[in-house]
């Protein structure tokens, strides 16, 4: 019941909520990003680390260091953070920090499909994986040569079957199929996140519904920007919208029949909160629409913090730590390469 959270919601979630705005407190701040964009080397990018929570996970790393190692330790953070997290939650919160994992594993099944098909070795795709999205038969996808196989051979078992049900078809894989794959299995998994959340009420289902919802809009902004030009007709694109949204069901409607950004952009700015994302934007110009997307979703996610007892904080501060590693990366690749110049383009400031 909507505001009587905080009757019980300490005797199991208290500790944790602590936990987890206490872990807020350790992202990176504007200070410490301006910090890191005066940097000459990877080394100093390290050595400014060393003073955060960042620490003691790359100070046993040898020179030369790579991009790679930076984002893999920052990354190993994350997931440590997460598992102590998991392994203290109770029921509903423990279903509701493995929903967050859900959208890694539909990646992972994606790389290593696509990989394949590309004719990569297995253990390279298995080292770029992201490991939150990680199970057990994850190494056999390679088998597979089409929908069906991959779903009876594989991921029958994990928790992304159920979301398999409306892709399951006979057809090779290529490209596009698999790219068709991605996005239905998201709309899947997003759906079922939302009715979860709506299910557990009051001011989770509140803040939850709020995120998802955006998640929703963004994913089918980017699946009609990236589907213009190309063989893939109105109503396939229509069926890969979520079915929830600020956009749902009008403004999927206007999308499905756009045929350039602009087009795209005059639908979006009839939906108030989305006509300030779109304004900073160039008439025909897409390239920055991610970090304006990245930057509304950030204001949003810090804005799960004002209000307590709920488990948006948890789904909030993961999808914070990743636009954190995000960012480190983007640094970490402008250093590495010389491209000082570039480091402010994408890098989102999260505090």
């Amino acid at each position: 019941m909507y505001g009587f959270e905080a009757m019980t919601f300490n005797i199991h979630g208290g500790y944790l909520e602590a936990i987890v705005r206490g872990c807020r407190s350790g992202l990176l701040t504007a200070s410490d990003y301006n910090n890191l964009c005066q940097c000459e080397t990877l080394e100093d990018i390290k050595m400014h680390l060393s003073a955060t929570e960042y620490g003691p996970y790359l100070q046993n790393e040898p020179s030369p260091l790579h991009t790679t190692t930076i984002v893999e330790k920052c990354t190993l953070k994350l997931v440590d953070e997460y598992k102590h997290m998991l392994t203290q939650a109770t029921e509903p919160l423990s279903t509701f920090l493995e929903f967050i994992t859900y959208g890694h594993m539909i990646d992972n099944v994606v790389l290593i499909v696509t990989g394949t098909l590309h004719e990569r070795d297995v253990q390279e795709l298995l080292e770029k994986c992201h490991p939150l999205g990680m199970f057990d038969s994850i190494a056999t996808l390679a088998v597979a040569q089409n929908m069906r196989e991959l779903y009876r051979l594989v991921l029958v078992d994990t928790p992304l079957a159920p979301y398999f049900s409306e892709c399951i078809t006979s057809e090779d894989l290529d490209d596009m199929n698999i790219e068709i794959m991605r996005n239905t299995l998201y709309k899947a998994y997003l759906e079922d996140f939302y009715r979860f959340c709506q299910k557990l009420g009051g001011a989770t289902a509140e803040i939850m519904s709020d995120i998802l919802a955006f998640e929703a809009d963004r994913r089918a902004v980017n699946i009609t920007i990236n589907s213009i030009g190309t063989e893939l007709t109105r109503d396939d694109r229509r069926k890969l919208y979520s079915n929830f949204g600020l956009l749902y069901p009008y403004g999927h409607e206007e999308l499905a029949v756009c045929e350039d950004i602009d087009q795209v952009r005059s639908v979006m700015e009839k939906y108030p909160p989305y006509q300030s994302i779109f304004s900073k934007l160039s008439y025909g110009e897409s390239q920055m629409l991610d970090k304006a997307f990245y930057e509304e979703e950030v204001k949003r996610l810090c804005l799960a913090f004002e209000q307590q007892f709920h488990y948006g904080v948890f789904f909030a501060y993961m999808r914070l730590r990743e636009q954190e590693i995000r960012n480190m990366m983007w640094i970490s690749e402008c250093v590495a390469q010389n491209q000082k110049s570039r480091v402010h383009d994408s890098v989102v400031f999260i505090f």
